[in-house]
C-alpha cells in the first residue's frame, strides 16, 4: 500500500509541475540558464521605463588634491562638468577640514589634471562622462598673466607657509598625528 500511494504521489507531482510548467511559460518570459531554459514570471520583470524620465546615476570619483593625505570622494553625476567637480572637491576638502588649509576656496584658481604627472589641465567645460576616467589630481593653477583675475599664486594658507619656514621642519607632520 506504500508503494502504491508513493506512486500516486509521484505522478501526481510530475503532472502538476508538467501543468505548472505549462502555465507558467504562458504567462513569463524564458530565460536562459546554465542547464536550459528557465521561466521567469513577468511580476519579476523589471518595468520598462520612458527614456526621459529615468535618472542618470551618481558616480564616485577619487580627487587627490596637492600636498593632502588622501583622495576626496566625491558622488556626482556624470553630466557633470570638470568645473563642477572641482568645485565639489574644493567644498568638500573645506568641510572636512582638511590639511593643509587653503588659502583661496574659488574653483577657478584650481585646475584638474589626470595624475600628478600630467601636464596638461583638462578643459572646465568638458564632461565627466567624456573623460574615461574616475580618479584625478586637483592643483592651484600657475599664476600668470591669464590668472591675473587669481590672487592664488601659491594656493595654502599663510599657516602653511609658516609651517614650511620654520624652525623645526618636522612640525609640519604634527597634523597627521592623532
Amino acid at each position: 500500500m506504500f508503494r502504491i500511494s508513493k506512486q500516486l504521489s509521484h505522478g501526481r507531482r510530475n503532472s502538476a509541475v508538467d501543468g505548472g510548467r505549462v502555465a507558467a511559460e504562458a504567462h513569463s518570459e524564458p530565460i536562459r540558464e546554465r542547464g536550459g531554459v528557465m521561466p521567469l514570471p513577468k511580476k519579476l520583470t523589471p518595468p520598462l521605463e520612458a527614456a526621459g524620465s529615468r535618472r542618470t546615476p551618481k558616480v564616485l570619483h577619487k580627487v587627490d588634491v596637492q600636498r593632502s593625505f588622501g583622495p576626496v570622494q566625491v558622488v556626482i553625476s556624470p553630466e557633470c562638468t570638470v568645473g563642477d567637480l572641482i568645485k565639489a572637491v574644493i567644498e568638500l576638502y573645506v568641510k572636512e577640514k582638511r590639511r593643509p588649509l587653503l588659502a583661496e576656496t574659488d574653483s577657478l584658481c584650481f585646475e584638474l589634471h589626470y595624475s600628478q604627472f600630467s601636464l596638461q589641465s583638462l578643459k572646465a567645460e568638458e564632461k565627466l562622462l567624456n573623460l574615461g576616467s574616475r580618479n584625478f589630481f586637483l592643483c592651484p593653477k600657475h599664476s600668470n598673466a591669464a590668472n591675473a583675475s587669481c590672487s592664488c599664486s601659491y594656493s595654502y594658507s599663510d599657516e602653511a607657509k609658516a609651517e614650511a619656514n620654520s624652525l623645526f621642519p618636522l612640525a609640519k607632520f604634527m597634523d597627521f598625528l592623532p
